[in-house]
């Protein structure tokens, strides 16, 4: 399926409307020839843009390490065709600056993500969140600088509630350092961010990058029929917990299932579909354990216009159970 790209925000930059994302699957802890293979075949399809963050692994840092792998012995000199971002704001190391949105953190950060990607710069630097104690001034001030050193092109901030992300929006505008794209979740099952930051976000001028548009699995064939062995819900230490798994999702992702049967497309791909029938977004970020993950995910850019019947439909089956506002 042919790769196409949207016009990020107010800016010169466009995206593919499918991403790849490094959250899961590319720590050292999991299979380097397997990681590889997906981003050797992300690049092959068309996708140019890949999303990093500082303490993405597990351990944290290694996604990184694995990223600047790939690029050193295989991707490296298709840089300048690249869009490559990264992040801080979580949990990286021991001690009291190795979490949070601080000057000290950010900027600390990016440089030890260059390290271990082997950049020279970023294309995008993410504030990965609003941490309820740093200053947003100060955030602000260390993505403005990280810009103006060169480190990156780009300042973006990642799920920012909507008050302090108009003050984000407003004190880059000013610095003349805009934002050029804001990440946030969302997916069929969580329209929250939809309904609070999304017009917000093009109201500025900025970009829209979603994750976890599958829900962690839930919008698959995966669960269909309970939590099976080895899933992330399976994990006591996953992202996705057994509890997030409720018989209402099950029941509501199998009513999705038969939409998506009837539009010729699996559950996945038609949630992926849905995101991009909003015009708002720029980019999907989807990740994947398998070369034939990714491409099942990639199948949603042949995906048929949604009836307004179809968006009704959707709608109703999700209704009472989706994170909103």
């Amino acid at each position: 399926m042919e790769m196409k790209y949207r016009k990020c925000g107010y800016s010169g930059i466009f995206l593919p409307e499918i991403s790849l994302g490094l959250w899961h699957n590319f720590g050292n802890a999991d299979d380097y020839i397997n990681a590889r293979s997906m981003m050797l075949a992300a690049w092959e399809n068309g996708i140019c843009h890949f999303d990093l963050a500082n303490n993405y692994g597990p351990t944290p840092g290694s996604a990184e390490e694995t990223f600047g792998k790939v690029m050193k012995e295989d991707l490296g000199r298709h840089r300048d065709e690249m869009f490559i971002s990264s992040k801080a704001g979580h949990r990286m190391w021991p001690g009291v600056y190795g979490d949070g949105s601080s000057r000290k953190n950010l900027i600390a950060s990016c440089d030890a993500s260059l390290r271990r990607t082997g950049l020279e710069y970023f294309d995008v630097f993410y504030s990965h969140r609003y941490d309820g104690v740093t200053p947003i001034e100060e955030t602000m001030q260390a993505l403005i600088d990280i810009v103006r050193s060169g480190k990156a092109l780009y300042a973006g901030i990642s799920k920012y509630p909507p008050k302090e992300q108009q003050i984000a929006y407003d004190i880059l505008k000013e610095a003349h350092v805009p934002c050029l794209l804001s990440q946030y979740r969302a997916s069929i099952f969580d329209t929250q961010a939809i309904n609070e930051n999304f017009e917000k976000a093009s109201e500025n001028g900025s970009g829209i990058v979603v994750f976890s548009p599958l829900a962690q699995g839930l919008l698959t064939d995966k669960y269909l029929h309970g939590i099976p062995v080895n899933s992330r819900a399976a994990n006591p230490n996953g992202f996705l917990q057994e509890s997030d798994v409720t018989q209402e999702k099950i029941e509501a992702a199998r009513k999705l299932n038969e939409i998506a049967k009837e539009r010729g497309e699996s559950l996945a791909a038609m949630a992926i579909a849905w995101l991009l029938a909003d015009r708002r977004v720029t980019s999907v970020i989807v990740g994947a354990s398998s070369v034939s993950q990714l491409q099942s995910n990639l199948k949603a850019l042949g995906s048929s216009p949604f009836t307004d019947e179809e968006m009704i439909t959707i709608a109703s089956v999700t209704k009472g159970l989706i994170k909103e506002s």
